[in-house]
């Protein structure tokens, strides 16, 4: 199918820090436009309810699911005044602790060990929170954690079942089941951790301050246009009221993966032990 024609000038562009162009983003007369180039385009209506993908030549449907499901998806969402976040969650007992931190941090790979060690993920990356009474709710998403298949190997059995490739990167995803198990509901949100750069040699949790949490929750939203008012508006109000809560802390540890066990452990000790 032929990309979709546009003619104005976009008003955002994501750019990889290599300079590589990822996404550029146009506003139509009915909502947006996101481009991303030699793969595919995607139409969200002004309020993220109706999403159309225009996949460009010889672009496999599994790449355009991905695109659409990691990338599309949460932007849609915040259209629709939902709150979500950059950040994998897990389950322990029966609440939720969250894992925020820029790409290459180790969030969907920690997510994953907590899986094959045991505890169900809820979501790798994409996190939807939804405010009932005074609790956050970590809502669960689709069932498959993306990996480098250095963090495959080391975290994930061989026998896990993989998804076809994708067109524009080795990063494989890996789909839930008996030895990778999902959580397919909400859960209670008791910790949000921001993950430190690992320039450290042992594991180490403390607590976030509510000013220091809420400019890391704008640095880790999704939010698909970032100059419209009435949706900055909305979006800073949601993370003014998360950012009161006694939800945050830094977790950092060293980037090994044998160390994943003993961050398991600090992680659950620790949550565990917060009421």
């Amino acid at each position: 199918m032929a990309q979709f024609q546009v003619n104005s000038e976009p008003f955002y562009e994501w750019v990889f820090p290599n300079g590589t162009l990822w996404t550029r983003f146009y506003r139509t007369g009915s909502g947006y436009l996101l481009r991303f180039p030699n793969l595919a385009d995607f139409t969200v209506s002004s309020d993220g309810k109706q999403v159309e993908a225009y996949p460009a030549q010889g672009v496999s449907q599994q790449t355009v699911e991905h695109l659409y499901l990691n990338q599309v998806l949460p932007l849609a969402l915040s259209r629709q005044y939902k709150l979500v976040l950059h950040a994998a969650a897990v389950e322990i007992e029966n609440f939720a602790v969250a894992l925020l931190g820029f790409s290459g941090r180790g969030k969907s790979t920690l997510a994953a060990s907590f899986a094959t060690g045991g505890y169900r993920f809820l979501t790798d990356d994409g996190l939807q929170l939804e405010k009932h009474g005074d609790t956050y709710c970590a809502k669960s998403s689709h069932p498959s954690i993306r990996l480098w298949d250095d963090s495959r190997n080391a975290v994930i059995p061989e026998s896990v079942e993989a998804s076809p490739p994708v067109d524009y990167t080795p990063k494989g995803r890996l789909l839930a089941g008996d030895e990778v198990p999902h959580c397919n509901v909400m859960r209670p949100v008791r910790c949000i951790y921001f993950l430190g750069e690992g320039r450290t040699d042992s594991v180490s949790i403390g607590p976030v301050s509510g000013r220091d949490a809420m400019i890391e929750l704008v640095r880790h939203s999704f939010l698909l246009d970032i100059e419209e008012k009435e949706m900055l508006k909305h979006h800073f109000g949601q993370l003014t009221e998360l950012a009161k809560r006694p939800l945050f802390f830094r977790l950092d540890y060293p980037r090994r993966y044998e160390m994943l066990p003993q961050v398991r452990e600090a992680v659950t000790r620790h949550a565990t032990a917060l009421q």
